[in-house]
């Protein structure tokens, strides 16, 4: 599929009969990149597995993927000796269960593929089945929020065979990826991968007694799909050394705006600047050869701030894709002098980082059950499935909010560059449209039809507009055929977001399934069930300007949750109705879920922690002596100038040095505040009122310490400021 795509999507490649005939495969001194030959080499995929494993057993494994059966020993025994040849052929001399703890990165130990010597002093290469299945990482050095004491240490790796393995080639030679799921001793979840696998079963239980009721025999599988937009921005090398901030928190906790921001609206998909289009080209090479489909890439709003997308997926295999896209992200910056930042909001002043989380479902036949077709008002599969959505993020707001709870996200949810953290679904006009006719008469009998682009230009070509336009200010908005829950965090694993999605789908089906199952007239059923939840659910619905403070106050009066921050956020994952849908599911336990909270408010409390004597760090050694010394070469001087002369003016020079005393007496003033309330924390000894503490008090501080400190920048002249400023790191490529 994804060569397919490239060669249509990029003019080069219908070159490529003329580049294939060169023997160098060199246009202009560069390296010629031909996506179909690279894409999915360091990939044991599908085609691999089917050249290599003897029909029987490629068979039983496709057999198990199909049917979420598990994989016999016997059969793993024999695609573990062919995967372990394959990478050994790709330089692979180690292999490593590759997992996603609840720490936000992927986790990895490696293990060489020798065995015990031989009496020959060689060794043999090998890997069994029982290797390839399972591992065993200290499940104590993770957080557990719980689950594990530091005593108890046993955890397990266990192989995803629906995502497939790969060969990572680094510096560090080639190891083999296998994708897993990380578990305790005794079986809760304490990676993302497990709950998204099991809300995926669930989803796919209901979405088939869904089609079921429509008289679909045919499809088999329903398979949520998700498409993950990866925003960051890139720095210099050199610069991002020069700062402490970001290299212990990610973000600028000092920076006062440039001159120029984004007021002029010319860096959002404008030229890519050679030297990041160098990097762009190495990062889709190496996201190419690991099967990732990246497709997408351009500049964003805010100057260094770029975007790459890729084209949708099984929803496992896009966050195993997407975490990845981080990795690689930062491991080719630093190749290319430069560091990647992946912080919701590492500069103020400027649009932060988000992740959209595209999702849809698609049956294993290819129908996409979020399609309205071309007749919406007659598609009565498609109003009843979108009725299922409505109902199932207005009942579980506060819940999809909370997954895509981040303390980064507290700096741009809400604040002009970013969905409100009010969750509102965007149906556009034509859906609305007919959700308003179900609702006043219980039929709807048109649609809005799509029209021609009058463009008022003759040459340019005539074509359909789409059914609606977007709004990029609505969190869960419809865009045709899918919905973009735009909410999620730059350095976030999506996984959180789509467990909560199909979890709470999962649940909305099972309901709408019960009833119609259980009716004589199933049609009439149908009917009613339309008009219900498109009326009792059309709170939800909102297709305005989600920035506007008329949105806030008319939120409100809908009684729809506004959760600003994260530490408001985390309670939604431990309420009554959250405990009963994950449980009924199957998809969480009670205990997991509560771990799930407590590992989330120690995150808060610690990376607060960081930050604030970050600041401290930053201030005490490096901005007041500076500013010092600015200070006593400035005082010197207009001593100086009076000394030489009674009659010379120095008022201007006076009037600065006041400025400079006066922010810094006041910074100094902030600093020791914050000194004194930092260590106040270690004696909260619940985990939810130590983050509270920190959200509402250290916060405060931080920020006030922060406002004298960015207006000394303002003052100090540029060489004696300690840091590199925002104007050297946005415009510093």
């Amino acid at each position: 599929m994804g060569a397919t795509i490239y060669r249509g999507a990029l003019f080069v490649f219908y070159m490529k009969g003329f580049i294939k005939s060169m023997e160098n495969k060199y246009i202009d001194g560069e390296e010629y990149i031909d996506v179909a030959d690279i894409f999915g080499e360091n990939v044991f995929n599908d085609a691999v597995m089917r050249q290599r494993l003897p029909k029987k057993t490629y068979q039983k494994l496709k057999e198990t993927i199909r049917l979420g059966a598990q994989l016999d020993v016997e059969t793993a025994d024999v695609i573990a000796h062919e995967m372990k040849e394959w990478a050994i052929e790709k330089g692979a001399t180690h292999f490593s269960h590759w997992f996603q703890p609840l720490n936000g990165i992927t986790a990895e130990k490696h293990d060489s593929f020798i065995s015990a010597p031989m009496s020959s002093g060689k060794v043999l290469m090998s890997f069994s089945g029982k290797e390839l299945i399972k591992g065993e990482p200290d499940a104590s050095s993770f957080p557990s929020g719980g689950l594990r004491a530091t005593f108890e240490a046993r955890g397990y790796t266990t192989w995803d065979c629906t995502s497939p393995a790969f060969v990572r080639q680094d510096a560090a030679g080639a190891t083999l990826c296998i994708p897993t799921a990380f578990n305790t001793y005794t079986g809760e979840a304490l990676d993302q991968k497990t709950p998204l696998l099991r809300s995926m079963e669930a989803l796919n239980d209901q979405a088939i007694r869904f089609l079921r009721i429509f008289g679909n025999t045919t499809s088999k599988r329903v398979i949520p799909c998700v498409g993950a937009e990866q925003e960051y921005f890139l720095v210099d090398r050199e610069m991002y050394n020069a700062r402490k901030d970001l290299i212990y928190t990610g973000r600028t906790l000092f920076g006062a705006m440039p001159p120029k921001g984004q007021e002029m609206e010319d860096h959002y998909f404008g030229a890519i600047k050679e030297r990041v289009a160098s990097y762009m080209r190495d990062v889709n090479k190496e996201l190419w050869k690991l099967g990732v489909t990246a497709k997408t890439q351009h500049n964003e709003a805010a100057p260094a701030q770029h975007e790459l997308a890729p084209i949708y997926e099984q929803a496992n295999v896009a966050v195993d894709h997407n975490q990845l896209t981080m990795e690689t992200l930062k491991k080719v910056a630093a190749r290319h002098n430069m560091y990647c930042l992946l912080h919701e909001k590492p500069f103020a002043g400027v649009n932060g980082s988000g992740k959209h989380n595209n999702w849809s479902l698609v049956t294993d036949d290819g129908i996409n059950l979020f399609d309205p077709g071309k007749t919406v008002h007659e598609n009565t599969q498609f109003l009843l499935m979108l009725c299922a959505v409505l109902s199932a993020v207005d009942k579980h707001a506060a819940l999809l909010r909370e997954s895509a709870a981040d303390i980064g996200n507290d700096h741009r949810l809400g604040a002009d560059e970013a969905p409100p953290a009010i969750i509102s679904v965007y149906l556009g006009a034509q859906l609305t449209d007919v959700l308003d006719q179900l609702i006043d008469t219980g039929t709807a009998t048109h649609s809005i039809k799509r029209e021609n682009m009058d463009t008022g230009v003759n040459v340019l070509p005539e074509f359909k507009k789409d059914a609606m336009d977007r709004n990029r200010t609505s969190p869960f908005a419809f865009t045709g055929n899918k919905f973009e829950f735009r909410m999620v965090g730059s350095r976030d694993s999506v996984g959180e977001p789509n467990i909560v999605l199909n979890t709470i789908l999962a649940e909305s089906l099972s309901d709408i399934c019960d009833r119609v199952e259980a009716s004589e007239d199933k049609d009439a059923e149908i009917h009613d069930i339309i008009k219900e939840l498109a009326s009792k659910h059309e709170r939800i619905v909102f297709n305005g300007n989600g920035y506007s403070p008329e949105w806030v106050r008319e939120a409100e009066r809908r009684g729809l949750p506004n959760i600003p921050s994260m530490v408001e956020a985390i309670p939604a994952l431990v309420s009554d109705d959250s405990v009963e849908l994950f449980e009924k599911f199957n998809v969480f336990s009670k205990a997991e879920l509560e771990s799930r909270a407590e590992i989330e408010y120690e995150f808060y409390a610690k990376t607060i922690n960081i930050e604030a004597r970050t600041m401290v760090d930053i201030t005490r050694k490096q901005i007041i002596p500076s500013v010092i010394e600015y200070t006593t070469r400035l005082a010197n001087s207009i001593n100086q100038v009076r000394s030489a002369s009674d009659k010379a003016n120095v008022d201007a020079q006076e009037e600065i040095l006041v400025q400079v005393s006066d922010n810094l007496k006041l910074a100094k003033e902030k600093l020791d505040n914050l000194e004194k309330k930092i260590p106040v924390a270690k004696d909260i000894l619940e985990t939810d009122k130590r983050a509270i503490y920190f959200h509402d008090e250290i916060m405060k501080a931080m920020k006030e310490l922060r406002e004298p400190v960015d207006k000394l920048e303002m003052l100090v002249e540029k060489n004696a400021w300690p840091m590199p400023s925002y104007g050297d790191l946005l415009f510093g490529l």
